[in-house]
């Protein structure tokens, strides 16, 4: 086989050279591995380091990268898995509403640590909101909403100035106890101003 360094029974990471052998025409070392595989390997391969073992380190790090976080089955996660459905999937029934629109997630939450990370649990009874309805989902942008705090944050909701303040028609019917389509109608329909339409006793017929 010509000459070469004799390798055998030295070990390089997690492979112990035990035999010779030539592949195409090359010096190749049979070589056992700890984890009870073996390989056949080059001479410069196992002296430069670029092989260790047998590939059985290669399949435990791809299998440590894909170890769930124990946490596929909580409200984050799921609000986490919309939310790129959301942006990512055309075939989504909402698609148009986000992705098809432009709407996106930040880089960072590409995974669910750091998402986790900067969500924390997600409480019952709420889902994931956007402040700015026209942002993207990102940590300054993002926070744990009930459905009605989202109602009020809709893109075609109208906000009226009460009280020095732009609040939504919800918000002031709270407030009034004036039914937010009576107030509707008195604006649009009547051309009411907005103190006179949320300051004046609604009538019975209204409210019907």
């Amino acid at each position: 086989m010509g000459k070469y360094i004799d390798l055998i029974g030295k070990k390089f990471g997690r492979l112990t050279v035990f035999g010779v052998t030539r592949k195409n025409k090359k010096v190749h070392w049979v070589c056992d591995c700890d984890c009870g595989g073996w390989a056949l390997v080059a001479t410069s391969n196992l002296k430069n380091g670029n092989s260790k073992s047998c590939s059985c380190i290669s399949r435990e790090n791809s299998s440590r990268r894909l170890k769930t976080h124990g946490m596929r089955n909580t409200r984050a996660y799921k609000s986490w898995c919309e939310m790129k459905h959301r942006c990512d999937n055309s075939n989504f029934k909402d698609f148009n509403r986000y992705g098809g629109r432009g709407i996106n997630y930040c880089s960072r939450w590409n995974s669910f640590e750091n998402f986790y990370e900067d969500m924390g649990d997600r409480p019952e009874g709420t889902s994931i909101d956007r402040i700015d309805t026209n942002g993207n989902y990102e940590p300054s942008n993002c926070r744990w909403a009930t459905q009605k705090t989202q109602q009020r944050n809709r893109r075609n909701n109208r906000l009226l100035k009460y009280n020095g303040k732009l609040i939504t028609m919800a918000e002031i019917s709270e407030t009034t106890g004036i039914q937010p389509s009576t107030i509707r109608s008195r604006i649009n329909r009547h051309g009411w101003s907005v103190e006179r339409a949320t300051t004046t006793p609604a009538m019975k017929y209204e409210n019907n």
